[in-house]
């Protein structure tokens, strides 16, 4: 997988459409994980199915374009999605997880980590 530097339109739009559906969902699992004693909350969404972390909302039973998986930092460094030597660097540019989403896009060949910000409410 390559991690693209920008994020393409057409990502973008359909993440935003969906993003305003789910939320608060990630938003309270983002607390319920860290209150879990997990570090860095990262939500995997993709199309199609994939195996990285557990499944929270699926595409087909929310009529969504992207499926929502639960998991954190650790998980990432176990499978060497991150590598070990990039562990500080992705800790120092987390965002605050109380008003920011962490997605992992994975589509295809194309993977990437964007924040987007919880609506305020």
């Amino acid at each position: 997988m390559v991690n693209d530097p920008e994020l393409d339109g057409k990502y973008l739009g359909t993440i935003s459409q969906d993003f305003v559906k789910v939320s608060e969902t990630l938003k309270e699992s983002s607390y319920q994980i860290r209150k879990a004693g997990f570090d860095f909350p990262i939500f995997p969404i993709a199309k199609d199915s994939i195996s990285i972390g557990q499944i929270l909302l699926a595409k087909k039973d929310l009529q969504l374009d992207w499926n929502y998986y639960a998991s954190f930092l650790g998980e990432f460094i176990e499978r060497e999605l991150v590598a070990t030597e990039k562990e500080e660097a992705f800790k120092s540019s987390y965002k605050d997880p109380d008003e920011y989403c962490c997605l992992f896009v994975v589509d295809r060949d194309f993977t990437k980590f964007v924040y987007i910000p919880y609506p305020i409410d």
